[in-house]
């Protein structure tokens, strides 16, 4: 098993840190192909994130089925309930419920089996998964533990497909992120990387089951924090996102999923009137979804019975309700295609405006009871019924701001969710791509502001931290002006081993074998012309088996000068993604008086992420030229 994994390490290392395109072997250049600082990093991830997308639309795909499965032989098979479907995923059609006494049975059972699965297999599968996986970036290293998505696949399908009151988007984002945080083991990433590829599976999985790549890429980097965005999260959940969207779409089809062809438009600043009033009311009722959800969990947290059964007496609670509102059963989304079809014969508004707080009762039993799904897709239902409700009330008093229902149910959707969420961005755009109306942004962006403006720093994902600085995963990024204070010359230790430039190609193999190293700097006359990596000798043992270490090193590295601060050479390694660097007297000279190493700089502050970061792939850097290349292995 090792050495498959250390054989595809070594694959993808290839991968991304050599240039494809190889240099005459007759020529004095080096045959490590020289690449710009940026496209290392977009090399990298633009593997990793495609193999998280992969995963994240398969898993999208095994999910959406497993939920459908569970419906049908839940739902429908016991109780002879088909809810209606939004109409990019089914029919938006109303059909009697045969035996509606058998409700109740039916959530019951889903919520004992979710019970018995999850505190038997993970218990942290429990309760809504986006939470789960912003828990893991901040705490856990990115770490998620490789059961953990196949149990809340499992589990979440039974707990939606028995009717409990749950969104999709926290399972599908599970299983990417864990996808994510295993191959990040499994090449020996650090924890930055790990946490970077946890939070690209996280918007790729909820990219490709809404049918959102976009707002699903941007929610990855936005979801974490209250008040502040994971940049570096960006590049590797667009790559995603677009992977897993397309996999999924090509199964599932690329119909938005409420539809298209609603040809809503913003066109009358006077709406906007409106709009606005629908942001207040959606921030006021923004603060009662998450008390209501945490009051519930608390109280179940403090029943003195089995956390196994917990989820059976949520789901007999949410069945009990059903008899009145079936409505508020399942996700729930084919009730808000109604509103943006402007069909209210279907759905009276004395209904809509008890649903509101209907479904924020049955999302806090199901979920806070134990039960395993997310609270995304309720979030967009309430907020859709919210809006219908506004556009009844501005209908009445002016009808000439009103328009057609369509758009205040969209905006609703956004301006709801994306103040509790505190996802404003991704939100707006997510229910833009899964209504197909771009032209609502407009009013969208002025709800959902006043909606987060509202809601203040209450969130329905309590793991939320207020911004990076708060957060454990970005720590010791505010230790580092402590290094300014500290000289590279303090800390700097001897070269190990170098080579010089007419050294022949066995002797370097040999000279890396038997230090275990991966790269080795060339030394002529006491300065530094060059380095030799791993990845040389393979590409020059096949082409140029006599070559001696000038023929085949790269000139290109990065150095820094005894005297800098260790500031400046973590900055250079950070920029570089190099791990130690050589030390020199004169950057000109280039007369090589040692090397600085990053773990040292980590133990000069006792800085726990340094101290744990593994010698993984480097990248060297000049100013004219970088050069991608190799340091030591393990």
């Amino acid at each position: 098993m090792r050495s498959i994994r250390l054989t595809l390490r070594r694959g993808i290392n290839w991968l991304l840190g050599v240039d494809l395109d190889v240099q005459d072997p007759d020529s004095p250049l080096p045959i490590l192909a020289r690449v710009q600082l940026n496209r290392s990093y977009f090399r990298k991830w633009l593997v990793l994130g495609t193999a998280i997308g992969i995963v994240a639309g398969i898993g999208a795909i095994i999910f959406y089925s497993a939920i459908a499965f569970c419906s049908t032989w839940f739902l429908g098979a016991i109780a002879g309930y088909y809810p209606p479907g939004p109409a990019g995923e089914g029919q938006t059609v109303i059909t009697p419920i045969l035996r509606p006494w058998l409700l109740p049975l039916v959530t019951t059972l889903g919520g004992l089996l979710t019970g018995i699965i999850v505190y038997t297999f993970a218990p942290e599968a429990e309760g809504h998964g986006t939470d789960a996986a912003i828990e893991a970036f901040h705490e856990k290293g990115g770490y998620i533990r490789p059961r953990v998505p196949l149990v809340k696949t499992i589990a979440s399908a039974i707990t939606i497909g028995s009717g409990g009151s749950a969104g999709r988007e926290g399972p599908t984002a599970q299983i990417a992120a864990g996808f994510g945080s295993a191959l990040a083991d499994l090449l020996h990433l650090d924890a930055h990387d790990r946490r970077i590829a946890m939070a690209a599976g996280v918007g790729a999985g909820i990219g490709s089951i809404f049918k959102a790549p976009i707002g699903g890429a941007i929610l990855s980097a936005e979801v974490l924090y209250q008040h502040d965005f994971e940049s570096e999260a960006l590049f590797p959940s667009f790559v995603a996102s677009v992977v897993g969207y397309s996999i999924y779409g090509s199964w599932a089809g690329w119909t938005p999923v409420f539809g298209i062809g609603h040809h809503f438009a913003f066109t009358d600043p006077r709406t906007l009137i409106g709009y606005a009033v629908l942001g207040i009311i959606a921030g006021l009722v923004g603060i009662v979804y998450p008390r209501t959800f945490y009051a519930i969990r608390n109280a179940f947290a403090r029943l003195p019975i089995p956390n196994m059964l917990k989820p059976a007496i949520g789901g007999l609670a949410v069945g009990l309700i059903g008899l009145l509102f079936p409505q508020a059963l399942g996700m729930g989304y084919g009730w808000v295609q109604f509103g943006i079809n402007n069909d209210f014969t279907q759905l009276p508004i004395f209904l809509i405006l008890a649903l509101i707080f209907v479904k924020i009762l049955t999302t806090s039993l199901t979920i806070g009871s134990g039960g395993s799904g997310g609270v995304f897709g309720p979030g967009m239902v309430i907020g859709g019924f919210l809006g219908a409700t506004v556009w009844v009330g501005i209908h009445a008093v002016a009808p000439q701001l009103a328009g057609f229902s369509g758009p205040f149910v969209i905006v609703g959707m956004g301006a709801f969710f994306g103040g509790v969420a505190k996802a404003p961005m991704a939100v707006i755009l997510m229910v833009a791509e899964m209504t197909n109306e771009y032209s609502l942004i407009v009013p969208a962006m002025l709800a959902t502001m006043i909606a987060l403006v509202i809601t203040g720093n209450i969130t329905i994902y309590e793991k939320q931290v207020p911004s990076r600085l708060d957060s454990p995963a970005h720590r010791d990024d505010y230790a580092l002006p402590l290094l300014q204070n500290l000289h590279v010359a303090e800390v700097m230790e001897p070269i190990s081993a170098l080579l010089s430039p007419q050294t022949k190609l066995d002797t370097i193999q040999a000279l890396m074998d038997e230090q275990n190293f991966k790269s080795l700097p060339v030394i002529d006359q006491g300065k530094l012309v060059g380095i030799v990596t791993a990845d040389d000798i393979i590409r020059a043992a096949k082409r140029m088996p006599d070559a001696t270490a000038d023929q085949i090193m790269s000139p290109r590295v990065v150095v820094v000068t005894n005297t800098a601060t260790l500031y400046s050479a973590w900055l250079a390694m950070t920029r570089s993604g190099f791990k130690h660097l050589p030390v020199v007297q004169d950057t000109d000279a280039k007369i090589v008086l040692g090397e600085v190493r990053l773990a040292t700089i980590g133990q000069a502050l006792s800085l726990t992420e340094f101290n744990n970061t593994r010698n993984t792939d480097d990248v060297t850097l000049s100013p004219e030229t970088p050069t991608l290349v190799s340091t030591e292995a393990e």
